[in-house]
Order: C-alpha cells, then sequence, then structure tokens
C-alpha cells in the first residue's frame, strides 16, 4: 500500500514537472502579443501563467504525498526493528 502511494506521489511530481515545462515553454513563446494575446484570446500569457502555478501546487502536492509515504515507512520499520 505505502508503495503504491509513493509511485502515486512520484508521478504526480512526474507530470506536474511536464506541465510546468510545458507552461514555461508557452510563456517564453508568448511574450509577442503581451497579457492578454490577439483578439481571440490566442496566444496571451495570463494562461500559461495560471498553469505554471497550477502545476507548481500539484508538484507541492505530490511531493507531500512522497514525504507522507516515506515518513510512515520509516516509522513501520522502526516498529519492526
Amino acid at each position: 500500500m505505502i508503495n503504491n502511494a509513493l509511485n502515486i506521489g512520484i508521478q504526480g511530481v512526474q507530470d506536474g514537472m511536464r506541465g510546468m515545462d510545458g507552461a514555461a515553454r508557452q510563456i517564453a513563446r508568448g511574450g509577442v502579443y503581451g497579457l492578454r494575446g490577439t483578439a481571440d484570446g490566442s496566444g496571451g500569457l495570463i494562461e500559461p501563467i495560471t498553469d505554471l502555478k497550477l502545476y507548481e501546487r500539484s508538484v507541492e502536492a505530490s511531493a507531500q504525498v512522497v514525504k507522507t509515504a516515506d515518513e510512515t515507512l520509516g516509522t513501520l520499520l522502526d516498529v519492526q526493528a
């Protein structure tokens, strides 16, 4: 069960990092149109900046899952010793 939680947490961190990378690339390319982008809303920076923050929070939450699973495993090993 703990191994599963670790795997889920690690997968969440990896997914979040990929998302952050994609959002950062959009931000780097999006400077041409400014904050809001074109009239149809494309090419702006607001959405990728929001996505970047969302992925940041996702990585933080997933890292907390990994930390909690690690602490739980450490406690179980201490009890067994």
